[in-house]
C-alpha cells in the first residue's frame, strides 16, 4: 500500500494557481495495480457471493465486440475486448477447494483464469470455433453442477448479457442439464457493485484532480464575465482532463441560473455577472469513474462575497445530503431509502429531490437506484435492491431555494459528490462535499 500511494498522483498548487498534477501512474504501474485489484474481487468477493446467491456454477458467454457488461470486471486492463468466443465458467468445489476459474478461449488474464483448451482441437481455429460448445458440455458434465447460472435479467442491465445467439446456442449443448440452469439476477449485480478497500486510495486521487479541475473552471482563470460561454468552460474542463492523463465517460456541462430570468434554453450564454454556475463533470482512469457537480457564482461589481440568500441555497442541498447519508443503512433497498429521506426532507421543509446511483467500474453503476429525478416516488425493480457494504455511490441531488436578493425567485442548488460505505456500514465521503461556492471574481 506505501509503494501504491508514492506513486499516485498528487495534486498541488502551482505558482499561477492553476491546478497542477504530478504524473500519474504510468499505464504500465496502472495494470499492475489493477491487476492486484482484479484478482483480489476474483478471489474473495466472487466465491462469497455465489454462495450467498446458491449457484454451484456460473457461466458467462460472450463473443468479440458484444461483451457480457460484466466482462470489464473480470479482466485485466490490457484486455479490450472478448477474444472471438470467450467462455468463463466458474464452478464453487466448496470450502476446502475454493472456486474453480476457467476460460474457455482467451488468456488466463495473467494467471486468474486457468485457460482451458481441448488438445484434439489443435490449431484450427474454425473448429474452435465450432467445438468450444463442445468443450463446455465436457466441462459441465465432468463437474455435475447443481445450479447453473446465466445472466438473463428483465430488470438489471448489468445482469443481462447473455445475448440471444449465445443462449440458443449455450441451451442446445447443455442439453438436460439445461433444467439446471437458474436466473440470480444479483450474482452480476452484486459483484460489479462490490469495491475491495485497496481501490479507494486511487479514486480519492481522482477525486481530488476533479475538485482542482471544477476549481479552476470556476475561477477568473478560466472565465471573463461578458465575453467567456458556458461551452467555452466545458470545453476547457475536458482538454484539462485530457492533458492531465485522464479520459470522461460523458460529456461535461455547465449551466446558468440568472436573476429576473426562468433557466436559460440558450445552449451557449455568455456567463454574465451575478450568474450562478453549475457543473456535472466525470473523469476516468484504470477502469473507474467519478461524478460531480458543484455549485459557483460570479461577483456582482462591488462585491466581495456570494450574496447571503444564494448562501443559503448551498446549505439547503448539504442538508439533504445529511438526511439522505442518515438514512443509507446497508439492508434498506434503494425505494426504502428514498422514502425516509423524502419524509425527513420534506418534515424539514425542504423543497429538493433525490436521484442518487452507484458508481465505480461504471458511472451509472451496478446496485440499487435511489430515485431517479422523474421517478420520487420510487424506482420499481432497480430501486429495490438492498444497499450493501463496500460499495460506493454519487449522491445527487438538489434543493431549489427563494432567494431574497432575487426577489424571492428560486433557485437550484445541484449537488453531485462521491461517498463510499465501508465494511461497517458506515457512510463517508471518498473526500469531502462542496460546503462553499466556488467564486469567479
Amino acid at each position: 500500500m506505501t509503494r501504491l500511494l508514492i506513486i499516485l498522483f498528487v495534486l498541488t498548487a502551482a505558482a499561477n494557481g492553476q491546478d497542477a498534477v504530478n504524473p500519474i501512474p504510468s499505464l504500465r504501474e496502472q495494470v499492475r495495480i489493477h491487476q492486484e485489484w482484479l484478482r483480489t474481487r476474483v478471489d474473495s468477493i466472487l466465491p462469497r457471493i455465489m454462495r450467498e446467491h446458491g449457484v454451484q456454477m456460473w457461466i458467462i458467454p460472450m463473443r468479440e465486440y458484444n461483451e457480457d457488461p460484466v466482462f470489464s470486471s473480470l479482466v485485466s486492463l490490457t484486455t479490450f475486448a472478448a477474444r472471438r468466443r470467450t467462455i468463463y465458467v466458474f464452478h464453487d468445489r466448496g470450502l476446502a477447494l475454493g472456486v474453480e476459474k476457467l476460460a474457455l478461449g482467451g488468456s488466463s488474464q495473467g494467471g486468474v483464469y486457468i485457460a482451458y483448451r481441448d488438445s484434439s482441437l489443435g490449431n484450427n481455429a474454425e473448429l474452435w470455433g465450432k467445438e468450444q460448445w463442445s468443450l463446455l458440455a465436457k466441462v459441465v458434465r465432468e463437474r455435475d453442477p447443481e445450479t447453473i447460472a446465466v445472466n438473463i435479467s428483465h430488470t438489471h442491465a448489468f445482469s443481462d448479457g447473455l445475448s440471444a445467439g449465445e443462449w440458443e446456442q449455450l441451451s442446445e449443448a447443455l442439453g438436460e442439464y439445461s433444467i439446471r440452469i437458474v436466473r440470480r439476477e444479483r450474482l452480476a449485480l452484486d459483484f460489479i457493485s462490490l469495491r475491495i478497500p485497496e481501490m479507494l486510495p486511487t479514486y480519492r486521487e481522482m477525486m481530488k484532480a476533479v475538485h482542482a479541475i471544477i476549481s479552476t473552471a470556476f475561477s477568473s482563470e478560466v472565465i471573463v464575465p461578458g465575453k467567456t460561454r458556458t461551452q467555452d468552460v466545458v470545453w476547457w474542463m475536458r482538454q484539462r482532463a485530457h492533458e492531465l492523463g485522464f479520459s470522461t465517460w460523458f460529456h461535461p456541462t455547465v449551466d446558468v441560473q440568472r436573476v429576473g430570468t426562468t433557466p436559460s434554453q440558450e445552449s451557449d450564454p455568455v456567463i454574465e455577472r451575478g450568474d450562478v454556475l453549475h457543473c456535472d463533470f466525470g473523469i476516468t482512469l484504470m477502469r473507474l469513474n467519478t461524478d460531480t457537480q458543484h455549485m459557483g457564482y460570479v461577483l456582482r461589481d462591488g462585491e466581495t462575497d456570494v450574496p447571503e440568500g444564494i448562501k443559503k441555497t448551498l446549505a439547503a442541498s448539504n442538508r439533504l445530503q445529511d438526511i439522505l447519508l442518515g438514512q443509507m443503512k446497508p439492508g434498506l433497498t434503494g425505494n426504502q431509502i428514498l422514502a425516509k429521506t423524502l419524509d425527513q426532507m420534506r418534515q424539514e421543509g425542504i423543497n429538493g429531490t433525490v436521484y442518487t446511483h452507484p458508481i465505480g467500474e461504471h458511472g451509472h453503476g451496478a446496485g440499487p437506484l435511489v430515485g431517479l429525478w422523474d421517478r420520487q416516488h420510487g424506482v420499481p425493480g432497480r430501486g429495490d435492491v438492498p444497499l450493501l457494504p463496500n460499495t460506493w455511490y454519487s449522491i445527487e441531488l438538489q434543493a431549489t431555494t427563494p432567494v431574497p436578493e432575487w426577489n424571492n425567485q428560486a433557485v437550484r442548488s445541484s449537488q453531485e459528490e462521491e461517498a463510499y460505505v465501508d465494511s461497517t456500514g458506515t457512510v463517508k465521503w471518498v473526500l469531502e462535499r462542496q460546503m462553499k461556492f466556488h467564486i469567479v471574481r
